[in-house]
């Protein structure tokens, strides 16, 4: 499913707001400026997502896991590397990135960042469309690109489509890139598309 260039515009204004006040959540808990950049959108089926990050992604990534259920209900994960979740990291805590894997502090600071992301943007669809979204506890897993994406395939046969968010951080004077995927069945992209149309056309 194609987004025409209408939803597509309603779509990042809508993430553009909760990429605002995931910014403004960032800063406060780091203390410093933290710009999120305008975030590009996609949608591809579930079985080419792999082959969409992977022009993007390095093979071994984190990622932040969260499941959300209401009328509009999925998955939704923030997809890094290892090398942005150590500078993330040593930006947000003033600790050295370690070079190999990554440490418990690490980890840490990753499940938060996500946690504030994907619940910003998702509350936020959740708010301006009028409709009710519940989380998951979010959840941390270290694995392949591959190996993650297979796992959502297995695990949740109803989610076929995937809405692919790139979302740049800028964080005293560093730049780092991660992903925003949001995985959904084709009923709860078609009442998501839908509900965005009805709001763009009430602004």
């Amino acid at each position: 499913m194609d987004l025409t260039p209408a939803q597509q515009d309603a779509l990042k204004e809508l993430l553009n707001i909760g990429f605002g006040r995931a910014a403004a959540s960032l800063s406060q808990l780091t203390g410093h400026r933290v710009l999120l950049d305008v975030p590009a959108v996609a949608i591809h089926p579930l079985g080419e997502l792999k082959d969409a990050l992977a022009d993007l992604l390095t093979d071994d990534v984190a990622s932040v896991q969260q499941i959300f259920s209401g009328p509009v209900a999925g998955d939704a994960l923030l997809v890094i590397n290892h090398q942005a979740a150590g500078i993330l990291k040593q930006l947000l805590t003033d600790e050295p990135a370690l070079p190999l894997h990554l440490d418990a502090s690490a980890r840490e600071v990753l499940t938060e960042i996500g946690n504030i992301l994907l619940n910003a943007c998702l509350g936020t669809f959740g708010n301006l469309l009028d409709v009710q979204v519940s989380f998951s506890i979010p959840h941390l897993n270290l694995d392949t690109l591959h190996g993650i994406l297979q796992s959502l395939l297995v695990k949740r046969e109803d989610l076929r489509c995937g809405l692919l968010v790139h979302a740049g951080f800028r964080l005293r004077d560093a730049e780092v890139t991660g992903y925003l995927v949001i995985v959904l069945s084709v009923a709860s992209l078609d009442r998501l598309i839908r509900a965005v149309e009805t709001w763009e056309q009430d602004q």
